[in-house]
Order: C-alpha cells, then structure tokens, then sequence
C-alpha cells in the first residue's frame, strides 16, 4: 500500500469537484479465541478503507457525492475519485450543506506510518488464562486489540491524523452441577491490555459461577435490580445515540417537550449525576475532530475538521445537550454539538456493586444486558435480555441464580428511577461492544426495574 499521506494527496492532486475530502484509515487488528479452555484461533491482520467526498456546487445548493473503498491498489484512485465526482454531480443539493472548514496546519505526524498491533499485545493476561484452562470449569472467550490509523485531508486545508487503540476481552465460564449448568460472564476494556486484571476477572468468574450452584424460578415482575457497570453502559449508550437535536426540535423523538422545542433544561434524575463525552478523558481518549463518510442528524460530512471538544449531556441531572451538526444548530439557532465516543457517567457515591448487595434486603443483581432492541422511539422504549447470571439477593448475601428476563425500560425513565449509584469505574458494554467500548460508569440501584416476561435464553 501506497503511505496514507500519498494517498490524501494523489487525490486531491487529480480532483476537479469545487472542493474535496479525502478521508484514509489504516486498521491492525489482533485477536485470540477459546472454546472449551483450549485456544482455537489467534491471529493478526491489517487492511485499508478509505472515502473521496466530493463536493459539487449548483445554482440550487451543494451536492455530495461519497465513495469507499477498501483498495489497496494506487491504480484504482483515478477511478475512485471520479466516481465520486460523478455521484456528486447526480445527487440533489444536500439538506445539511454548510461551508467546508478550512486549516492551514498540518499535523505533525501527517506523514508517519500506520501504527501497528501484534499478537504479543496479549501476553501481559495469557499465562493466568492458560493456568486457567487447567481448572474444571469450561472457559470460552475472545480478546481483540484494533488500532486505527486515520488520516483526513481536504482541498481547504486541513491535513489531520489520530491513532486509536481500543481493546477487549470477554469470556464466558460454565460450571457443571448435578442437576444444572450454571454460566457466568466478565469483560473489560483496555486500550494496550496492561491494565487487563485477569486473575481478578477470573475470581469474579469463579463467585458468579458459585452463586450459581443454587437455581431458583422467579416470576416476572417489578424488582428491586442493581445494574452492574457494563448493563447499566449499553442503556445509556443507546440513549446518546438517540440524542438527535432535530428530532427534538421537530416533536420525532423521546427528547422533544410537550408542545414543541426540546427538553434541554428538564430534569431527568434528582441525583446529582453526569453523563459526559470527552476526547480528552485519560485512558478513554478518542479523536478531537469529526471525520464522517456520511450524513445524519447526528453528524455531517460537512463537518469534517470540526473540533471535538467535552459534552455534558447531562449536567447535575439536568438535560444540558443534545447533538447539532453545524447546519442543524444553525437552524434552530443552538450550539454544534459532536456526538461522542466514549461516554462517562459519575457523580454518585463511592459503593461498590458488593457494598449496595450488603444493603439490599431482597432484590436482583445482574450481569448484563443483551440482544436490546427499540420498542418505541416516543419515549425510547427498549426491549432486551438479561444473561449469563441474574442473582438473587436476600439480606445483603447472593442467595442463588435465578432464570433470565425480557426486560422492557426506557433508559431516559430508568434516570429518573435511580435511587443510587456508586462509583464511577472503567467497564466493557456486553451488546455495544463491537461499536462502542470506551465507557465508565457506576453500578445503579433501580427499586422496579421492569422484567417483562421470563426468558428461556441461558
């Protein structure tokens, strides 16, 4: 492959839009698997994807046209460009169209290599997960360190480059019983794996899989529920996703006031918590500006360069954001505003998830939270599964596992249900894991979390 730089540059060298975006990112990957605590697979990689954005003006507006490829072969940029030239000179003007940003400085680093990841990134946890494997419980699991290299560049000036390294690791225990298996879960997040505790990752395995020596059928209901770290994270994560201004300000979405505008400055939770996206946060860092391939009303092309800066979505419990690209935020007059990727709520207590089972009389304690799916996008209605471990409490002791639920909870309700939250700790979302990694959060007590129904699902 030709060096990312060269490519941004052979691009825009040959484009004859009004303007261009040229947007290169170099992707390594490591990853190991296990099943039946034996190693199945283990592996490392590296591939290229890269978009021309193409910006044509009309009388009417600006056009734009997009095309990506995963080509490695530099003979193939003339016909890549073109074609999005083509596209864009087809398409109707764009409803988001604002003028491009332009830059004059180059970032230092614009012409370094990709940066890179190895199998051996691994090797700080795998000598404790294969002793491990010499126990009797059975252990599958997956680890994965991707580190992204991206380059943009456009015909206005700006010449930007970021490294991201994120990283996870899961696994799956199952422990045999007379009359049952019993199956537990555990994950964390990492950007380089040497933060990864595996032998505490495996001692909290080894207590899930022995509160499950005892299983008990509960009906479904309303229960008293501590929501650990990663289940309370993927709730909160689909909400940010939601937190569309202009479905707001237009009556489409869960974050609209009743007869018109937006719930910004509505309070949502009378705990003083905070639910924050920053590019700056140690160990959670991501890229300080926008590179889109494509529109929504969550972020423009348009906006390509725009700094990323901090987002308090929720300031003191009080909705204080939503997301504005540039040309949405100009039409109903607010402030653009860059969805995040990572996202950190605090501003609770310093319990521990073992310090809010001591204090809970009766209730469940889950694991995490799977399969969720939006039920209705009025007041963000999400539908999913509890697995791998729903325990029940009895005078501050796991007394036993019990079958798993459907559950049906609007996370924006959820908020103003809490009735604790503890303290604030790197976690691994079980569903958005695949998209979204970097989050913190706390565990939270909710007095009537809703299980729909029971579930058959292990």
């Amino acid at each position: 492959m030709i060096p990312a730089a060269d490519l941004v540059g052979q691009c825009l060298a040959i484009a004859t839009a009004d303007q261009t975006i040229v947007i290169v990112t170099d992707v390594s990957e490591a990853s190991l698997r296990w099943a039946n605590s034996s190693m199945t697979t283990n592996g490392s990689s590296m591939y290229r994807r890269w978009s021309v954005l193409s910006f044509v003006d009309k009388p009417e507006g600006t056009s734009v046209g997009v095309v990506n490829s995963q080509s490695a072969d530099a003979g193939d940029i003339p016909a890549v460009v073109r074609a999005s030239e083509s596209a864009a000179r087809e398409s109707a003007p764009a409803r988001d169209a604002m003028p491009l940003l332009a830059g004059h400085d180059e970032a230092p680093d614009w012409t370094a290599p990709a940066e890179r990841t190895a199998i051996d990134v691994f090797s700080s946890f795998t000598p404790d997960l294969a002793q491990a494997f010499s126990h009797t419980d059975q252990l599958y699991g997956f680890a994965h360190h991707e580190v992204q290299t991206t380059w943009l560049g456009s015909s206005t000036g700006l010449r930007k480059r970021w490294v991201q390294p994120v990283g996870s690791v899961e696994i799956n225990g199952k422990r045999e019983y007379r009359s049952h298996t019993a199956s537990a879960w555990t994950g964390a997040g990492t950007r380089t794996f040497g933060d990864v505790d595996m032998p505490g990752m495996l001692a909290d395995l080894d207590t899930r899989l022995r509160w499950g020596a005892e299983q008990r059928e509960l009906p479904a209901g309303r229960y008293e529920t501590i929501l650990p770290p990663s289940a309370i994270s993927d709730l909160l994560i689909y909400m940010m996703w939601s937190m569309e201004g202009r479905g707001a300000e237009e009556g489409h979405n869960a974050f609209a006031r009743s007869g018109g505008g937006t719930r910004i400055g509505e309070r949502l939770t009378t705990l003083p918590l905070n639910l924050v996206s920053d590019p700056g946060t140690r160990g959670l860092e991501y890229a300080p500006f926008v590179a889109a391939t494509s529109s929504s009303d969550l972020v423009s092309v348009f906006d390509n360069g725009m700094p990323a800066q901090r987002v308090e979505w929720l300031r003191d419990g009080v909705l204080s954001a939503l997301a504005y690209p540039r040309a949405n935020a100009h039409e109903f007059n607010s402030t653009p505003t860059v969805p995040g990727e990572n996202l950190i709520l605090d501003g609770g207590s310093a319990a521990t998830v073992e310090d809010m089972v001591r204090n809970t009389e009766r209730g469940l304690l889950l694991t995490c939270l799977w399969y969720i799916r939006e039920v209705d996008p009025s007041s963000l209605l999400l539908t999913g599964l509890t697995r791998d471990g729903v325990y029940l409490i009895e005078d501050g002791t796991v007394t036993a596992a019990v079958n798993n639920f459907r559950f049906n909870e609007s996370p924006i309700d959820l908020l103003r249900r809490i009735s604790e939250a503890g303290s604030t700790r790197r976690t691994l979302p079980r569903e958005w894991k695949d998209w979204f990694t970097l989050t913190a959060m706390p565990p939270v007590r909710v007095p009537d979390f809703h299980m729909s129904s029971v579930s058959q699902a292990t």
